[in-house]
């Protein structure tokens, strides 16, 4: 492949761009910013409820969806365009399909939709002389992006966040995708040391450590947090372990009258999540303001006093560094690479997951001391802007692409 620089990359995920996964949109436009040409592509639209700026309006407009473009006549043109290209790569791209399906028959049918949908993105990366394929997210997006790689000979890479992923990884043939993959960005140590786990020894050194990240200068605020404002931003569904939030605050409300959350995100629990709200007498004490867009969260953290976040399972959070970038400080719960990023007793504090008690005694420690509080935050910035800056972790990750795509 040639190593021009005038030459664009591509940028792959299952949906592209959604509100839940603006960190995305952050590394793109970081690319960009350094003169890389990035072309996204996505296996399917996200729904309009994902478009809350003008940012994802903008991105939405101009990427690539696979399966919009995949209507009969043009798959066939695709697929046909591509095999006669290179025959024997195209039969070993099939093969590679068939070979890492997991058993039985839906699964192979599924890995066959993939295939095909690899044929149409295959043509449009070959038409588009792009010279690298990047991908976010290791499951089913990351599969189409490797057998488009083995059907063009475009290498490719992807981003590995979890915890999803490492709780089915030879379900979704990890193994194979970082053998084959010029290299693996993991987002923490921890997400790194699992890719170790289900990987052949004789590959670890594509592992390397690159962040999602932020811009920290986006989040300054001059305001200390003084007040009872409590802040969750993610989405809603049962992993984020809300439950057990609206659990601590049923016993803290007694004690601070005045107590509020703010609960910023969409997803399949919402309904349920608002009944236990009504159930436990909290409908005063929370507010469900759906998706917002990049530039209403940092308004929503900078005015909150403490960001919470009772996950049962994480990567390293970005709304985390987004809340110690605007210095607030943050409650968390121990899993995976979160203590990668919150120092326990200086930057925030961190809890057993799933323990109401404890998250409760948590919060009431952060709200009820004020100058503690505005200390955490203080340190909490220093970690994000020396470690966890968007521009920084772009740079690397493009020098990454540079040298796989040489």
């Amino acid at each position: 492949m040639s190593d021009t620089n005038d030459q664009p990359i591509a940028y792959l995920t299952g949906e592209y761009p959604r509100a839940t996964d603006t960190f995305i949109q952050r590394e793109v436009a970081e690319l960009r910013s350094h003169g890389k040409t990035v072309l996204t592509c996505s296996v399917r639209r996200t729904g309009a409820e994902h478009l809350v700026g003008e940012e994802q309006k903008t991105e939405a407009a101009n990427t690539f969806y696979i399966l919009s473009a995949a209507r009969p006549l043009h798959l066939i043109a695709c697929h046909a365009g591509t095999f006669l290209r290179a025959p024997l790569r195209y039969l070993r791209a099939l093969g590679l399909a068939i070979r890492t399906a997991p058993g039985g028959l839906r699964a192979l049918l599924f890995q066959l939709f993939y295939f095909a949908e690899a044929g149409v993105l295959a043509a449009h990366l070959h038409r588009n002389n792009v010279r690298h394929l990047h991908n976010h997210i290791a499951k089913s997006s990351c599969t189409v992006a490797m057998l488009a790689s083995e059907l063009t000979g475009i290498p490719f890479s992807f981003t590995l966040h979890g915890p999803d992923i490492f709780f089915a990884p030879a379900q979704w043939r990890l193994d194979t995708k970082i053998a084959r993959a010029s290299f693996v960005a993991c987002i923490s140590h921890f997400c790194r040391s699992q890719a170790m786990t289900f990987s052949d020894p004789a590959h670890w050194h594509k592992l390397h450590i690159i962040h999602c990240g932020v811009h920290p200068r986006r989040y300054h605020s001059d305001e200390d947090p003084m007040g009872h404002n409590l802040l969750f931003v993610g989405r809603l569904a049962p992993v984020k372990g809300l439950p057990i939030l609206f659990r601590a605050l049923e016993t803290l409300v007694p004690d601070y009258p005045d107590l509020h959350l703010t609960v910023i995100g969409d997803g399949p629990s919402r309904a349920a999540l608002e009944h236990q709200v009504a159930g436990a007498g909290l409908a005063g004490h929370v507010t469900f303001a759906g998706y917002k867009s990049q530039s209403e969260v940092a308004d929503a953290l900078i005015a909150a006093d403490l960001f919470v976040l009772p996950s049962f399972a994480e990567g390293v959070p970005v709304v985390l560094m987004e809340a110690m970038a605007a210095a607030r400080p943050v409650v968390a719960t121990h899993v995976a690479g979160i203590p990668e990023l919150v120092t326990d007793g200086a930057s925030g504090l961190l809890v057993p997951a799933g323990d109401p008690k404890s998250l409760a005694a948590a919060i009431a420690k952060v709200i009820g001391n004020p100058s503690r509080a505005t200390a955490m935050g203080i340190v909490g910035r220093t970690t994000v802007q020396s470690a966890f800056d968007i521009s920084n972790e772009a740079l690397r990750l493009g020098r990454l692409i540079d040298k796989a795509s040489s």
